[in-house]
């Protein structure tokens, strides 16, 4: 075996990049490493160009095996892995984002890129995976502007700033401050993944510089690699666009554009425009079969259009100023009473539907994914029908991006949502995008956190989230040296701001701070100062949403929907757990079928009792009395069960007798303990003596009350 090995200090640990012929038929491949573990990233190009496709063909596979961590996945029946996780979709699309940017766009041959994750420790693969697709692709033959640099940087268990934490500290949202993936090359920030406890803009500023050192050592590490073993690019042929093309579009197309982009309401006035071009060029050019070219000229003018006037005019296409809002509209419930609570909310062009159901325990949704094992109690899903963009497509199938949109608002709710302790419930909340033209994530949170509010949740504050864009001038990396490129900052971006811009900044939060951020950009990378600038930008956006909808719902509502299941919590000795489940559940079987309830029990003793009506709190009387712990001097009633010549048995609960013996009857002699005592009969106990090694209870009924029985 062939065998290169360097190796790189990060984060207090240490990085290994191998070079083997283990993947030899793999167009560009590493193995690497980091504590104990290891991923293989892998990355060919198609021979040929793809005939026909209008965009460039990249994608992206980040691949779990269940042997990395030594289990076997699957249930009895079925042990191959399965579709993706949730977490390797996730990952999927954070390499991909960051990836993308440094194509060529106009390329037309298809690139695949895998990442095989094959042995796992503490150490997150996630950031393995980003940094081993870059230098897989640096060395490479396939052209590209990379490599990039990849780390998480946090604060966790301190206020110290940590460089690539152990999982234990990031997977414990209670208890980090704030989470950060960020990638990036040349000093600049291309892709974003934070999660935040309210935090302040200027300190992930602060965490986004020194992150970016980090980057810059990664990137050199990579380029002297290539300088070494780096294979020497494939040379790809641009496609050159016909003069007779060029010159019917600047007579007949060029100069209705600016007039069309900049038309109220704009959208549709440009997209006609296109639909006429498509049908010009077929029309005039019968015997061309690929028309992508033209189809990108339509598209780079539209660009440079709104480039020019948004830099030079402080123009945007819907006549907004540039940190200017679109007209909000949010209401709380008024769907349905069925519902546990729903949400609605515009941004312009932008509507979406949230609802929100409650569950007991027994709902949380369980994760036995390849290196993590844990419980969710609040999902958030997103969903994207065709309609939304006035669109025929397939419906029901949820794609990577509803994954990765429903996660992202996932994580910006979770950080106000109120602890197990305070609210038991398990919350599910599913946004529907109704009509969409730019940021249905954001609009989702909007609308979900609105949902929540009606649902009677407790949370800690209202979060709100906006999309911010960039329109930034394209100079040469000669000219960078010697002046900063001009740019403008959009807030609130729609529809071509969204397509042709070259930022999509989502920041998510409440009026204190930040608790989520995703970045993509279409350039090579966005300053660190811009991206400061953005979010400082964004705090008046996000204000004033939340005051829109604190305007509708001022506060979470006082009781949850009646519709909704009761849930209550009580705390039993961890002993006691057995004795509630009983031999083989049997106990705990007789309940949830007497009383309809659901239960689930925790290590700890915590019961959570989950039903609709009076189901719960039969449940908990039934528990309470089979955990009881009597204790003298307690006076109770109790049945009578059996009378014996020494004394009489009495049932104090479902599950325990005391015996009172006969001198503990009455105050006078008693002869016969039949003579006054019957079975059946109801009668007043004090306990007077327990003993808990042999499970009695010694009772008296003279002491509970000396005139119950009279002396004949």
């Amino acid at each position: 075996m062939q065998k290169k090995e360097y190796s790189l200090e990060v984060g207090g640990k240490t990085l290994t990049a191998t070079f083997t012929d283990l993947a030899e038929q793999a167009h560009g491949s590493v193995l690497l490493k980091y504590g104990e573990t290891v991923v293989l990233a892998t990355v060919c190009m198609s021979k040929d160009k793809q005939q026909g496709l209008g965009f460039f063909n990249l994608t992206v596979d980040y691949v779990e095996r269940f042997y990395a961590a030594g289990k076997i996945p699957g249930s009895k029946f079925v042990k191959r892995e399965g579709k993706p996780s949730e977490e390797a979709i996730l990952t999927s699309r954070a390499i991909d984002r960051t990836l993308r940017p440094l194509f060529d766009q106009s390329m037309r041959h298809a690139v695949q890129v895998i990442v095989t994750v094959l042995a796992v420790d503490d150490n997150d693969p996630t950031i393995l995976a980003v940094n081993g697709a870059s230098l897989a692709l640096a060395v490479s033959n396939i052209p590209w502007a990379g490599p990039i640099g990849c780390v998480r940087i946090g604060k966790y268990d301190d206020d110290n700033l940590k460089i690539n934490p152990s999982q234990k500290l990031r997977l414990d949202d209670s208890q980090y401050q704030y989470d950060l993936i960020v990638c990036g090359k040349d000093g600049n920030i291309n892709m974003i993944e934070a999660s935040a406890h309210q935090t302040v803009e200027a300190e992930l500023e602060d965490a986004l510089m020194k992150a970016s050192v980090e980057i810059s050592r990664l990137e050199d590490f990579q380029k002297k690699i290539v300088a070494e073993i780096g294979k020497e690019k494939r040379v790809i042929e641009k496609g050159i666009i016909s003069e007779e093309s060029v010159k019917l579009f600047e007579e007949n197309i060029k100069p209705k554009m600016t007039p069309a982009i900049f038309s109220v309401p704009g959208k549709k006035e440009i997209d006609e425009l296109h639909t006429v071009w498509n049908k010009m060029v077929r029309e005039k050019f019968t015997e061309q079969e690929d028309f992508s070219l033209e189809d990108n000229l339509f598209d780079d003018t539209e660009n440079d259009i709104l480039h020019e006037k948004a830099i030079k005019e402080n123009k945007r296409a819907d006549g907004r100023a540039m940190d200017e809002l679109r007209d909000l509209y949010a209401q709380a419930g008024g769907v349905s009473s069925v519902l546990h609570g729903s949400g609605i909310f515009y941004r312009g062009g932008t509507h979406v539907l949230s609802v929100l159901t409650l569950g007991g325990p027994e709902d949380r949704h369980m994760i036995n994914g390849m290196s993590e094992k844990s419980e969710k109690r609040f999902m958030h899903h997103y969903n994207f029908p065709p309609y939304s963009g006035g669109d025929v497509g397939r419906a029901g199938f949820t794609n990577r991006r509803e994954v990765g949109h429903g996660a992202l608002a996932e994580k910006a709710l979770s950080m106000v949502l109120p602890s197990p302790a305070e609210f038991p419930y398990t919350m599910r909340v599913v946004s529907e995008s109704m009509a969409s033209n730019g940021s249905t994530s954001q609009a989702s949170i909007c609308a979900s956190i609105i949902a929540l509010m009606d649902g009677g949740v407790p949370i800690k504050a209202p979060v709100g989230g906006v999309a911010m864009g960039l329109m930034i001038e394209e100079i040469t990396s000669d000219e960078l040296r010697i002046k900063e490129p001009k740019y403008k900052i959009l807030t609130d971006i729609q529809g071509p701001e969204d397509h042709h811009g070259d930022m999509d900044f989502k920041i998510a939060g409440t009026k204190k701070g930040v608790t989520a951020i995703q970045l993509d950009v279409k350039v090579e990378g966005v300053p660190i100062k811009i991206i400061g600038e953005a979010m400082r930008q964004s705090i008046k956006a996000r204000v004033a949403i939340i005051d829109a909808i604190e305007k509708e719902i001022s506060e979470p509502r006082k009781e949850i929907s009646p519709n909704a299941p009761k849930i209550i919590m009580i705390q039993i000795k961890p002993d006691q757990i057995g004795m509630v489940i009983g031999s083989g559940g049997k106990i705990i079987k007789e309940i949830k079928e007497k009383t309809g309830a659901e239960i689930t029990i925790e290590d700890d003793g915590s019961v959570f009792l989950t039903g609709k009506g009076e189901s719960a709190e039969l449940a908990k009387k039934i528990i309470e009395e089979i955990t009881h712990e009597f204790a003298p001097g307690e006076v109770l009633e109790g049945l009578v069960v059996k009378v014996a010549e020494f004394g009489a048995f009495v049932k104090l609960n479902g599950s325990t007798d005391g015996m009172v013996h006969i001198s503990e009857i009455a105050p006078f002699r008693v002869e016969r303990v039949s003579d006054i005592i019957k079975e059946g009969m109801i009668v007043p106990v004090k306990v007077i003596s327990v003993d808990r090694e042999k499970g009695r209870i010694g009772l008296s009924i003279k002491e509970a009350n000396k005139d119950f029985f009279k002396k004949v």
